[in-house]
């Protein structure tokens, strides 16, 4: 695994990179040089934070180089904060082995870190917000140097409001980033996500719902809710039932739209569904859909988000003998590092060293 962190000014991701270091058994790779087109940027202050002297085996000349020694060693754990521009990204970003992490924080919050870390690193005369704002906006939005095109394509995205290392470190202990299943999912996440996008398709007013029947680890159908074919689409007004705006199980005898488990068995049948089928739909199905499932021989439910009839559901999925379960895949996308009440706790009975996040 190779992880690759960028991001703000400040924003943590130093303090990020020597976390996967001390507690997941990382070690860092450093490029030697950053970009020719990069070293003129005498405006932004210099590079700094808690990395590895480069002067070690683990120093590159090229990316190329960097990823020749990966691929070798794929299996162990790599990390690397020197993504400066879009060729470098463009080359890690097609191994499989790579993940791309991206840490921000409040403006605000960076420029207190960034004063305070200058202060107790160099005892240098802190900027002021407003030329801090000037580093912050050249760094990201530049027209030629700007990182915000890798923060936008990071495939998690931190957000560091931490207070001190104790509380970053403790928020990260719950997020797992090590996971392998955010490099290649596993079985139940890559269905889920055929479900998700099949939910795309949906033309249904109410809710955007995806399904896929499997068997074998091979796909049988798939299925998404809607009006029935060579009907007008609900969401050109071809059910009246969810254009009218009912709640939520209200009036569904009048409903006309099929839903996302019903069209993915109609389209399976009973024949190819067979022995050990397993449905994934990224909503848990409805009373009624539930009743189909028991009767073409579905072993196994597997569910992303809560409905408001789960508790009948499961009532008849298990007299049926269906196993019924909820799949929560590794998070990803934007999170928050928040405090949480034990973290506060444990800083506030702690005394916690003075090294800054950077």
């Amino acid at each position: 695994m190779l992880l690759g962190l960028c991001g703000g000014i400040c924003a943590g991701k130093h303090s990020v990179a020597e976390y996967l270091i001390q507690k997941h058994g990382f070690q860092q790779l450093h490029l030697a040089h950053r970009p020719y087109h990069l070293l003129g940027e005498t405006e932004l202050p210099p590079p700094f934070g808690n990395q590895i002297a480069k002067n070690g085996s683990h120093v590159f000349q090229t990316v190329d180089e960097l990823l020749e020694f990966v691929t070798r060693r794929w299996q162990d754990r790599w990390i690397t904060t020197d993504i400066w521009d879009d060729t470098t990204l463009e080359k890690l970003l097609i191994r499989p082995y790579f993940l791309l992490v991206s840490v921000d924080a409040p403006v605000s919050l960076r420029w207190s870190r960034f004063t305070e870390s200058r202060a107790w690193r160099r005892q240098l005369d802190p900027p002021d917000l407003e030329k801090f704002v000037l580093w912050n906006d050249k760094h990201l939005y530049d027209k030629d140097t700007g990182i915000v095109y890798m923060t936008d394509r990071a495939q998690v995205r931190l957000f560091n409001s931490s207070s001190s290392l104790h509380e970053l470190h403790a928020a990260l202990d719950k997020l797992d980033l090590a996971n392998e299943e955010r490099l290649r999912p596993g079985w139940d996440q890559y269905f889920m996500q055929l479900a998700s996008l099949a939910a795309q398709r949906s033309n249904c007013m109410k809710r955007r719902v995806g399904c896929v029947v499997v068997r074998e680890k091979r796909v049988m159908s798939t299925g998404y809710n809607g009006t029935p074919r060579n009907t007008k689409n609900c969401n050109e007004g071809g059910c009246p039932r969810c254009n009218c705006g009912q709640g939520g199980g209200a009036a569904l005898s009048t409903c006309l739209c099929i839903h996302a488990e019903e069209n993915a068995l109609l389209e399976a049948g009973r024949e190819r569904v067979g022995e050990g089928a397993i449905l994934y739909c990224n909503t848990c199905p409805c009373l009624t859909c539930s009743v189909k499932i028991a009767q073409l021989g579905i072993s196994e439910v597997v569910y992303s988000q809560s409905y408001n009839m789960d508790k009948q559901t499961a009532s008849i999925l298990e007299e049926a003998g269906v196993k019924l379960r909820q799949f929560s895949p590794p998070r990803n996308g934007i999170i928050y590092l928040q405090r949480s009440s034990d973290v506060a706790t444990a800083v506030h009975d702690e005394v916690l060293s003075p090294e800054p996040i950077v």
